[in-house]
């Protein structure tokens, strides 16, 4: 296999530390066979060495699939699409719609991301699940259900949704809930401090490093997810492989990850049936069980996200740039 210049495209940087660097960062690991840098914008001084591209995010990324094209015509650039990629920008934005057109090709990050492409572009695309280690699930307390969100708190994650269900929640529900997330939205991290003194069993941690984000994710029961828009979610192959289950709101990028048959999904925006969801988790009548169910669903889903399969899709992609 030739080794080539990798050069990943990323809005976000380490200083974001959102999901589209920690996808940038592991891409960047899991293509050491070649050589791999990331960048926020492209061309930079080392621009003429690179063989192939990888721009995360169709819009936001523009400019730069731009400039390769004009300098390469199509050879070597594939494009990511996000979820505000997937169910907004290709809508509407003509940024966004010309990075699709320019591409060679265009990779989604969930099974259902393909039938949201326009017909004319889902014949070059393809699915890469992301992926993480497989991690060993820490004890967990048998005193009450511990819940954990991890999502900057921005209107396309709905945290408004896990707020409205903590309050939902009667005091002897034995539910104890950790938001993790910096407030990009002022309004909501005032939403989530208000919760916090409302909802004693509601506690807003703000920005968490992702160590121990992880740990508090192997320690939960559950993890709630309430995104309204998603192009596949991280953080929920890794609650996945470290034997936390999840309860998903039914959107696409979820669902693509889960499966349709998931048992632990409520609409969007449904705060009283995410409570209700939470309270039947917890109940000794049918707790167990549905927990129990959860937790071996997401087993069989476990392996779509291990490294090496990761790995073996994103070298077979930047092969097939190259060799067009």
């Amino acid at each position: 296999m030739q080794k080539l210049r990798v050069v990943i495209v990323s809005p976000a940087l380490a200083d974001a530390n959102n999901g589209n660097w920690q996808t940038a960062r592991r891409w960047q690991q899991l293509l050491s066979a070649h050589s791999a840098r990331i960048v926020r914008q492209w061309p930079d001084t080392q621009a003429d060495d690179d063989n192939v591209m990888l721009a995360l995010h169709a819009r936001r990324s523009a400019d730069s699939v731009q400039a390769w094209h004009d300098r390469h015509g199509p050879r070597g650039l594939g494009v990511v699409l996000t979820g505000t990629d997937l169910y907004r920008d290709i809508a509407h934005d003509p940024q966004a719609q010309r990075s699709l057109a320019l591409a060679h090709s265009l990779v989604v990050l969930q099974g259902l991301g393909v039938q949201s492409l326009p017909p004319e572009h889902q014949a070059k695309a393809r699915v890469v699940f992301q992926s993480t280690g497989t991690r060993k699930t820490l004890p967990k307390t048998a005193r009450h259900l511990r819940v954990v969100m991890v999502g900057h708190l921005r209107e396309e994650k709905d945290p408004l949704t896990l707020m409205a269900a903590a309050r939902r929640l009667p005091p002897d529900a034995d539910v104890f809930i950790d938001h993790i997330g910096a407030a990009l939205d002022p309004a909501l991290g005032q939403a989530a401090q208000a919760t916090q003194a409302q909802c004693p069993y509601y506690r807003w941690l703000g920005s968490v490093p992702h160590a121990q984000t992880l740990q508090r994710i192997q320690r939960a029961h559950l993890l709630v997810h309430c995104s309204r828009m998603e192009g596949g979610a991280h953080v929920l192959m890794e609650a996945i492989c470290s034997g936390t289950p999840v309860l998903a709101s039914r959107i696409d990028g979820n669902v693509g990850l889960l499966g349709e048959d998931y048992a632990g999904y409520f609409e969007p925006g449904d705060a009283q049936a995410l409570a209700h969801l939470l309270q039947a988790c917890r109940s000794p009548q049918n707790g167990p069980s549905l927990m129990a169910h959860l937790r071996d669903l997401c087993a069989l889903r476990a392996p779509l996200f291990e490294p090496q399969a990761e790995r073996a899709a994103l070298l077979r992609w930047v092969q097939d740039l190259w060799t067009i």
